[in-house]
């Protein structure tokens, strides 16, 4: 039956011979060839040991674990949350591993050196960092050995990330910086696989492997920490470099050259940006209920999860008809979310200045929930406060009134300084004193976010600035607290400047209903009942993502001053380190603290590179090749990737206006490490002319690595916390002034 099934599928081939053929495979045993380098393994085993051992060790809260702890128990309730620190892929990989650990979320992180709770799996959440701690071990001796350098060179930089202690600290705990540099090296690594391969199998599938790998690792780097962005811009960087050499190549036809600079695109920018996009999907799909960081989304946003707004908006009425009862929430956020609002109070008749008021009703933005927050849409030449049937929509560029729900007054502006802005118009709800203040209460709506001039004003989705027509004023949220005559609510006023988008000049419907009383009473027993139900409405992942990434960007993080903050110059002469965590009856403790012989030595290999680059390349301007051409060529690689990777990652920080602490700058020592050991080879091969100088050199060398261990095992107390010392152990250990060394007095 086989012969003959074979036969029909390859007609006109010799049923016998095509039968043994088969039969003479499958009795073939199949051989499966691995090559295993014993050296990665057994760095890989030293990694795993370094950052794995008593990995539950304190079982407390240690530094920012307090932080990142709450954003995992958000996770683990589906609740979202805004953090402006960066995007959410670190977060989901901590969350990953309390999710494989069983945490459901119950435990309240408000304190550091608070114990551990037994729900809490302290292994599971702080596997991954330690993990990617460890591995970032065998990946320094594998990217010094793909740029061509010894097997020693390779070694010294995976030795060196095994004991550098501020390393090993940083990943044994629930933190991101491992996570960051972990995929920091990945990226360099992938492409430099990927140009290795290039110059034997283009287009090969390893070859697409790895290219493809370095743009996923990019942004994986970026979706952690927004620092990752530095290491991508130098990966992008080299890779243009390299394109640009290869588009220079003549031997290379029009199209194959076509197909390379297509590939390297996509791999490296359409890649990243889908699978950056991917993070926010997994993201907000995970955190679909409502949260504590909802009021500084929008409404169209906080509608969109499950609970809180959604409650109350699903099924509202969509278009905004004449006659319909809305809020009016701003969609500034700044220095508060808050709804448009109103009360029977007015404004005082002089101010402390000497400045008169029109001693109209205050109108103000309220940071509460308030049946005062309630305005009804009328028509300018109609008398009706109810929707008519069918209802009349508002459209964009329509003239409307805004009456205050509660006291019946219109929304009014006029030639009156405001109360704490005098550049800017008094905004009120207009009493008729007869005094010859006629009423000013039109107001053309402006859809700012419409597709057409004949758009809808809709529910949440419109975003809309209301221009006065007599003075052609836009209502605006100054931002400012007004004082206790007007009961620290925020000033509202009108702004005859505003050009272009301003946040604090555009409003959204929040809750919307249609009026169905025209009688007073009866209305305002309609404003204190819930909101009907009618239609529903959706917000795209799109929208979605553009809002929350932009408030990411945005929202203003904590400036104030931290105990253990620092400068950029601080860090590269360790004279600052963190106290992470204290016993709480013995001395024991925990600091980040590097290796001060691994710091230093690694600030002046990147000095003498720079010397020595800049030395090679003036004697080659005048034609003097001291380097053979692969030497220089992978001279030059190493620099742009270590040296380059230690500037990209440190440099920044001096222009940024955030506090800042030591472990910011970890990523930007890795490249530095992995730079140490390429200028102690090019030393020892190009520098040392005799026999006898490069076994000085050699010694000199083993000499040094020999005191790097020694501070590492005299540190070691600090890294791990395992072990209590004396008060004069403590003190022989504060080798710098600036170092907070804890020392309990009894």
């Amino acid at each position: 039956v086989a012969t003959r099934l074979l036969s029909r599928s390859f007609p006109g081939t010799p049923r016998g011979w095509l039968f043994c053929k088969m039969l003479g495979f499958l009795q073939r045993p199949v051989v499966v060839t691995a090559d295993v380098n014993l050296t990665v393994v057994a760095l890989t085993a030293a990694g795993l040991l370094s950052r794995l051992w008593r990995l539950t060790y304190p079982r407390a809260v240690v530094f920012d674990e307090v932080y990142y702890g709450q954003y995992i128990s958000f996770y683990m309730k589906r609740v979202f949350f805004l953090d402006g620190s960066g995007p959410p892929f670190g977060h989901m990989l901590l969350a990953l591993g309390g999710y494989l650990g069983g945490f459901d979320g119950n435990f309240v992180w408000n304190r550091i050196g608070a114990e551990y709770s037994s729900n809490v799996p302290v292994w599971s959440l702080r596997l991954l960092p330690a993990l990617a701690g460890a591995l970032s071990v065998p990946m320094a001796y594998q990217i010094l050995w793909e740029l061509r350098f010894s097997h020693c060179a390779a070694m010294g930089a995976a030795l060196l990330m095994l004991i550098e202690n501020a390393l090993i600290t940083q990943a044994r705990l629930m933190l991101l910086e491992s996570l960051l540099i972990f995929f920091n090296l990945l990226a360099v690594l992938s492409y430099l696989k990927f140009s290795n391969s290039q110059k034997h199998r283009p287009f090969s599938p390893s070859w697409w492997l790895w290219l493809t790998l370095t743009g996923v690792a990019c942004s994986c780097a970026v979706g952690i920490k927004y620092m990752g962005i530095f290491t991508y811009l130098l990966v992008l960087g080299v890779a243009a470099v390299h394109t640009w050499h290869l588009i220079g190549d003549r031997a290379l036809s029009n199209v194959c050259v076509l197909c390379h600079v297509l590939a390297r695109a996509v791999a490296l920018v359409v890649v990243p940006a889908v699978t950056y996009l991917l993070f926010f999907y997994v993201h907000l799909t995970l955190l679909c209920r409502s949260g504590p960081h909802d009021q500084i989304m929008s409404s169209a946003f906080q509608a969109s999860l499950e609970g809180g707004l959604a409650r109350i908006t699903q099924g509202q009425p969509l278009e905004v008809a004449y006659g319909s009862q809305v809020t009016l929430k701003s969609a500034s956020g700044k220095p508060v979310p808050c709804w448009l609002h109103s009360h029977p109070s007015t404004y005082p008749l002089s101010y402390e200045n000497g400045r008169g008021s029109s001693h109209q009703q205050q109108v103000t933005c309220y940071p509460f929930k308030d049946v005062n927050n309630w305005w009804i849409v009328k028509d300018p030449g109609r008398h009706q406060l109810e929707v008519s049937n069918p209802p009349r929509p508002v459209r964009h560029g329509d003239v409307v009134q805004l009456v205050h729900g509660m006291t019946s007054r219109l929304l009014n502006t006029h030639d009156v300084a405001a109360p704490l802005n005098p550049h800017a118009q008094e905004v009120s709800c207009y009493i008729d004193y007869n005094i010859s203040m006629p009423a000013q209460s039109l107001w053309r709506l402006d859809i700012v976010n419409r597709e057409s001039d004949a758009e809808i004003w809709k529910t949440i989705l419109s975003e809309v600035r209301l221009v006065h027509l007599n003075t052609s004023a836009i209502l605006k949220l100054s931002g400012a607290h007004l004082p206790d005559w007007g009961f620290r609510q925020l000033e509202v006023v009108g702004e005859k400047l505003s050009r272009g988008y301003h946040e604090s000049a555009v409003w959204a419907v929040e809750e919307h209903r249609y009026g169905r009383s025209q009688e007073q009473k009866e209305r305002e027993l309609e404003l204190h009942s819930p909101t009907h139900v009618d239609v529903s409405r959706n917000l795209s992942f799109m929208a979605r993502f553009s809002e929350l990434q932009w408030r990411m960007l945005t929202v203003r993080s904590d400036d104030s001053e931290h105990k253990y903050s620092s400068t950029p110059l601080d860090w590269v002469t360790l004279d600052t380190n963190i106290a992470y965590w204290l016993h709480p009856r013995t001395s024991a403790q925990i600091h980040l603290l590097g290796n001060v012989v691994i710091w230093a030595s690694a600030g002046l290999a990147t000095a003498l590179y720079a010397l020595l680059f800049c030395w090679y390349l003036l004697r080659r301007r005048r034609r003097v090749c001291e380097l053979p051409e692969d030497s220089w060529l992978r001279w030059v690689l190493a620099g742009a990737l270590c040296a380059g990777g230690w500037a990209t990652n440190y440099l920044p920080f001096f222009l940024m206006e955030k506090t800042l602490f030591l472990y910011h700058y970890l990523p930007a020592l890795t490249f530095q490490i992995l730079l140490l050991p390429v200028v102690l080879q090019h030393i020892g091969e190009h520098l040392c002319r005799s026999q006898l100088h490069r076994s000085l050199f050699g010694a000199l060398v083993v000499a040094w690595y020999s005191a790097a261990c020694h501070v590492f095992n005299m540190l070691r107390p600090l890294t791990y916390g395992d072990k209590s010392l004396s008060p004069s152990d403590l003190q022989a250990l504060r080798w710098k002034e600036s170092w907070d060394i804890l020392i309990r007095k009894h």
